[in-house]
């Protein structure tokens, strides 16, 4: 049996490093702490290696360029 995760539904979830965020904070002129929330137990989450305070990049639709972005909180 597959992995959830590995279903082709599951939107890809992946940490960011500094400079990207740096980028896309440049690029849509906020803040970090103005970025939507996704808590730290979410289950896209699991395997990955975030903390609290982190940002996270969702790619829903690769093809159509569709992507979110949020920032790791406490439950």
């Amino acid at each position: 049996m597959d992995s959830a995760f590995t279903h082709y539904l599951v939107p890809k979830m992946e940490k960011m490093d500094d400079k990207e965020i740096a980028e896309l904070l440049e690029k849509m002129r906020c803040t970090k702490e103005e970025l939507p929330l996704i808590e730290f137990s979410d289950a896209g989450l699991k395997g990955l290696d975030v903390s609290v305070g982190d940002v996270v990049k969702i790619t829903r639709d690769e093809k159509k360029k569709e992507f979110y972005y949020r920032i790791v909180v406490e439950d």
